[in-house]
């Protein structure tokens, strides 16, 4: 994100194609300007685009008068012309993630970058452990079983490896190469610290951070995160003061006095703090300016920007390339729709790193290392064929360190384990990542030269040169990350377009649901956050109610849906803050939500009360198309069946007595 590393980015933004584009940043231009007009005037005929997607003859009171899929997608494709730009993320879609289609999954649980696809998987080797000359793909159902790598812990320094680096294997450097590449971050101005998931980068940076000094942690959510949540704890315990933005009700837009005030103060600014802030929020589909980070660098916070909500590509955005935060934290899942595992990443700027605190527990928290599946299996079959002089009985931390690989690898380390068959222990592990035992790391070279040879024939991993080499300087290792190339090829304005039709009209699509017989036009969803809106983000948050106006727990909405093979998700919003207005209608719609109590300085427990609305939630990827939207739109229209619930209560009941019997 520095100005030698910007691609081109000159089409970006100023057409409306991307949100919230930098004007303002130094001046404040004309209102009444021939460029805002043009904008102003593309806008509103989106929202009239929008509003005509749906035919307004159409009865929306039942689920069965629903128009088809065929003459949706008629008059979506006509309410929207630019959609039809986008075709070739369909392509990509058929061809390298047909297990969607196959399987009739429609995802809509979460969002940020997936690594590789899924035809990538099928081709992968049944035995990862021994290299194969069969060209031929594996059986179906064992593909979803082959993880690319694992993760493992490491006890690692958040500082030391920022500052002075680790020993990465070639696997790591070549990834991190691509997400840097990716993301348009500059590894002159960036190192990037691979942590077990998002919420363990939070935490880490908390632990790490010095808040006896730097007090206040000041964090811009408007949903109840669990990285989050982690930060605000380990902050609080090592004596920070902590702020949070409110947002108003009901069309949760943050309160900009508010922040404004607690963001600037007349003091000196001087080591303020951290400012924790996402572009938008991941369940509503609310968006902040740039420029909210602009004022907290100029009066002395560090900035910390969440970039786990943004989608492919958003990285690309003129903003981001002249703002750069002191710190970004970014998550990557394997496959789409298919593995959601992976990893975290902490990148940390240069030039801010000294502000870091070395810390014990920090060294426990999460930093990681990418594990190919290859040294495991060696592991355990090399430790029972031939005995070691470094073999020693297991013992309980021994079993916690296999324990640290996650998913399949966990299972190739258990099943195979015994008092007598492991023959790597934590103490070895620690001491072969931080580079102080040569015959270890002689090994790991060996190990990588024969990962290389396994991977290879897939086109996985490509070797230009194949004498081992753990020189910076002089690897060549390349991973093919399939599902980052093709966000690459479809490039940010078609992404954020097809994005922006999808989202816009299942917006739209859901609040034209009104319940039967309703004498005031009850309607069956209640959407929270930005309606039809030109830049809002690719997700909605949501609810259902029934014909009595009660609402449908949002739980219970996700498990319905999983049976019809939808995924979505469920959260909490909070902060909310109510006009004397809306007085009446708070007492209504708050929810409480008791949280654990957290020990902060002097032994003092605070008890910790949350009010906020549990609500569905959700979001769009690059790869998600329309008969995805339709299909949840179908989907919550059954609830205008006041029977509905009931219906597939007792069905779900007799399937299950049906399986009890066989």
């Amino acid at each position: 994100m520095h100005s030698a590393c910007v691609r081109d980015v000159s089409e970006v933004c100023f057409y409306g194609c991307c949100k919230t584009p930098l004007l303002g940043l130094s001046e404040t231009p004309d209102p009444k300007s021939k460029f805002l007009t043009t904008v102003a005037a593309s806008r509103a005929d989106f929202a009239a685009a929008t509003a005509s997607s749906l035919s307004p003859e159409a009865q929306l009171t039942d689920h069965e008068s629903l128009p088809s899929l065929p003459e949706s997608l008629s008059r979506f494709n006509k309410a929207y012309p630019q959609y039809r730009m986008t075709d070739h993320a369909d392509s990509i879609r058929a061809q390298d993630y047909g297990h969607l289609s196959l399987s009739n999954h429609v995802c809509l649980d979460y969002i940020g970058h997936g690594l590789f696809s899924y035809s990538q998987i099928s081709q992968f080797p049944s035995t990862p452990a021994i290299a194969s000359s069969s060209s031929s793909p594996p059986p179906m159902h064992r593909t979803s079983e082959l993880p690319f790598f694992d993760v493992c812990y490491k006890s690692a320094s958040l500082k030391s490896q920022v500052l002075y680096g680790g020993q990465d294997s070639e696997l790591e450097s070549a990834i991190r190469k691509r997400i840097m590449a990716y993301l348009n971050i500059c590894e002159d101005d960036y190192s990037m610290v691979f942590t077990a998931n998002r919420t363990a980068a939070f935490k880490l940076l908390a632990e790490s951070y010095p808040f006896q000094s730097n007090k206040r942690l000041l964090t811009v959510y408007d949903y109840e995160s669990e990285a989050v949540r982690s930060m605000i704890d380990n902050s609080q315990k090592r004596g920070a003061k902590v702020l949070t933005a409110e947002y108003s009700w009901p069309g949760m837009r943050v309160q900009s006095a508010k922040l404004r005030k607690m963001v600037v103060n007349k003091r000196k600014k001087k080591d303020r703090g951290l400012f924790v802030f996402p572009l938008q929020s991941t369940m509503t589909g609310t968006r902040y300016s740039y420029l909210w980070m602009t004022l907290a660098q100029a009066n002395g916070w560090h900035v910390v920007l969440d970039a786990c909500a943004l989608g492919a590509k958003d990285m690309d955005t003129l903003g981001l390339s002249l703002i750069r935060p002191d710190f970004l934290i970014c998550s990557f899942y394997k496959i789409f729709g298919e593995n959601p595992s992976g990893f975290g990443c902490l990148f940390v700027k240069k030039s801010s790193a000294k502000v870091l605190e070395s810390s014990t527990i920090a060294r426990s928290i999460g930093i990681a290392s990418l594990v190919p599946v290859k040294i495991t299996s060696q592991i355990l079959c090399e430790s029972s064929d031939t005995e070691s002089e470094t073999k020693v009985e297991t013992k309980e931390d021994d079993l916690a360190a296999t324990r640290s690989f996650s998913g399949p690898m966990l299972s190739q380390v258990e099943d195979g384990l015994n008092e007598r068959s492991l023959s790597l222990t934590r103490t070895d592990l620690e001491e072969s990542e931080q580079g102080e035992t040569s015959e270890l790391r002689e090994t790991e070279v060996k190990v990588e030269a024969e990962i290389v040879e396994v991977y290879s024939p897939n086109n996985f991993v490509k070797q230009e040169n194949t004498k081992p080499n753990t020189s910076e300087t002089d690897r060549n290792l390349v991973i093919e990350c399939r599902g980052l190339d093709h966000a690459d090829s479809l490039g940010l304005i078609k992404i954020s377009n097809r994005a922006r039709c999808l989202i816009n009209w299942l917006v739209n699509a859901l609040s034209k649901l009104q319940h039967p017989h309703s004498e005031q036009g009850l309607p069956l969803v209640r959407i929270y956050g930005p309606k039809i809106k030109f830049d809002r983000g690719p997700a909605v948050a949501f609810n259902v109610f029934d014909w009595k106006g009660e609402k449908v727990e949002p739980v219970l909405v996700q498990k319905l849906a999983d049976r019809s093979n939808i995924s979505l998700s469920y959260g909490f919003l909070h902060n909310l803050w109510f006009s004397d207005k809306y007085e009446e209608e708070k007492q209504r719609v708050l929810e409480t939500r008791k949280c654990e109590a957290v020990t902060i300085p002097n032994n003092k427990r605070k008890e910790k009360v949350n009010k906020g609305i549990n609500v569905v939630t959700a979001t769009l990827s690059f790869l998600t198309n329309f008969e995805d939207v339709y299909r949840l739109w179908v989907f919550v229209a059954q609830f205008l069946d006041a029977d509905f619930v009931e219906k597939e209560r007792w069905r779900y009941m007799a399937l299950n007595q049906n399986i009890v019997e066989v």
